[in-house]
C-alpha cells in the first residue's frame, strides 16, 4: 500500500503558550518522520549476530509458543508496539489504529509522552483512547524523567500497567527548544519509582544505555530498560529538520553532526544484560522477525517496534497494523523453527556466532563476546 498524504497543523499549533508548543511539537515530530528520511546511518549491530542453522529441528512450526511474560503480565508474543505519539487532536486515530491492533494481537502497547495532555486535559482522549482500544493487553504510559509530579496521573489517565520514563538528552541537545540542564534526574528517576504502583521501565529514544546507566538505574529499584538504541529513527535526524524549518543554523548543524551518536540496540542489550539484572525491551531498528529473534536471543524479554507501523497507523487501517506486525511475528516464528526453539525460554541455550564490529566494540569494553556467543 502507498501513502502519500499529509496530516497538517491546526490554527490552535500556533498559539505561542508552552502547552500549544508542545502539542505543535507532536504533529511536527509525526510530519517529519513521515516525510524525511530520519534514519540512522549506522546500524544495529544485528548484521553482526548469526545464528546456527538446525537442519533436523525436531519441532512443528505450528506449535511454536510465542506467549512471554512482560513485567509479570502476559502477552501473546514477545513483541511492543513502541511509544509513537499522542498529545494532539489528530494523533488519536492513530492511537486508536495502533491499540486496536494490539489488543487483536495480544501485544503490549506504550504511547508517547503524555505531558501535553497533563498541561491540557482536552488532549488527553488521545492517549485514553489506547486503553479504550486494547483492554487486556499491557499499557505503557510514559512522562520525562523530571516530572515527577505526573507520574501518576500518567499512569491514571491510560489506566496504565507499566510506567515507562524517557530518556532523550541528545534530543534536547539539538531541539531548539531544549532542556539540557540534566541534574538530579536520577533522584528525580527515583522518585518516580516511589511513586507508583506499578513496575517502572526507563528508555531511551535512540541512542542506547549503556552499562554505567543501567546500573545507576537497578540501583535506584527500576524494574527493566527499553535500551531505545542506534539503528533505527534518529531523533537527532528529526530535530535537524525541525531547526532548518526555523533557520537555525547551529542547532541543524547540531543535528547533522550528532545523526548517529549512541550505541547500537545489540551492543547496547548486552551492556545493560552484562552488568545488570534489568529485564531488558529491544527497540531501535527493530523491522524483521530475525531482529526480534536476534534480540531474544542476546537476553531481551521483548523487541520494540515504531518507525515500520507509523505510516500504516496514519494512512491505512488497524488491519494494515496487523498485517505488518504479523509479517514480524512470522519471522520470528521462521528463525525459531530453524534453530529448534519452540518457546521464548529455549533461545536462553542456543549458541551465536558473534562477529565484525560487534566483537571489537565488545572487547573494546572488556566483555567476553565469547560468553554472549554461548547463551544467557
Amino acid at each position: 500500500m502507498v501513502y502519500d498524504k499529509s496530516i497538517g497543523l491546526d490554527e490552535a499549533d500556533f498559539d505561542e503558550s508552552e502547552a500549544s508548543m508542545t502539542r505543535r511539537r507532536k504533529i511536527e515530530h509525526i510530519e517529519i518522520c513521515l516525510s524525511e528520511d530520519v534514519q540512522c546511518r549506522r546500524s544495529t549491530m544485528f548484521e553482526d549476530i548469526d545464528f546456527i542453522h538446525n537442519a533436523l529441528p525436531e519441532i512443528d512450526k505450528n506449535k511454536i509458543d510465542l506467549t512471554s511474560n512482560f513485567f509479570g503480565l502476559r502477552a501473546a508474543a514477545p513483541l511492543v508496539i513502541a511509544a509513537m505519539t499522542g498529545g494532539h487532536p489528530k494523533t488519536l486515530s492513530i492511537n486508536e489504529r495502533l491499540a486496536s491492533a494490539a489488543e487483536e494481537l495480544g501485544l503490549p502497547i506504550g504511547v508517547g509522552s503524555q505531558r501535553a495532555a497533563i498541561e491540557d486535559p482536552s488532549l488527553s482522549d488521545t492517549f485514553k483512547i489506547v486503553r479504550e482500544k486494547a483492554p487486556s493487553v499491557p499499557v505503557i504510559a510514559n512522562i520525562g524523567a523530571t516530572h515527577v509530579g505526573l507520574a501518576a496521573d500518567a499512569v491514571s489517565m491510560i489506566d496504565a500497567d507499566i510506567l515507562a520514563v524517557h530518556l532523550n538528552p541528545l534530543q534536547e541537545a539539538i531541539q531548539p527548544e531544549g532542556d539540557c540542564n540534566s541534574e538530579g534526574v536520577t533522584e528525580s528517576i527515583a522518585a518516580i519509582v516511589d511513586s507508583v504502583d506499578v513496575p517502572v521501565i526507563v528508555k531511551e529514544i535512540g541512542a542506547g544505555i549503556s552499562s554505567e546507566v543501567a546500573v545507576s538505574l537497578e540501583e535506584i529499584g527500576v524494574d527493566g530498560v527499553d535500551v531505545g538504541g542506534v539503528g533505527g529513527t534518529s531523533w537527532s535526524g528529526v530535530e535537524y529538520f525541525r531547526a532548518l524549518k526555523d533557520d537555525d543554523e547551529v542547532k541543524a548543524q547540531l543535528g547533522s553532526e550528532f545523526w548517529d551518536w549512541g550505541i547500537p540496540t545489540a551492543l547496547s542489550i548486552i551492556m545493560v544484560l552484562d552488568s545488570t539484572e534489568l529485564d531488558v525491551i529491544a527497540t531501535g531498528g527493530i523491522r524483521s522477525g530475525l531482529d526480534i529473534a536476534k534480540a531474544l536471543s542476546l537476553g531481551a524479554i521483548a523487541a520494540g517496534v515504531a518507525h515500520p507501523l507509523l505510516r500504516p497507523a496514519t494512512f491505512g487501517s488497524s488491519l494494515d497494523v496487523v498485517v505488518e506486525l504479523e509479517r514480524m511475528l512470522e519471522g520470528l516464528k521462521v528463525a525459531m523453527y530453524l534453530t529448534g526453539c519452540s518457546n521464548m525460554a529455549d533461545f536462553s541455550s542456543k549458541q551465536l556466532i558473534i562477529k565484525g564490529s560487534l566483537v571489537e566494540a565488545l572487547r573494546s569494553l572488556d566483555i567476553d563476546y565469547k560468553k554472549v556467543a554461548g547463551g544467557n
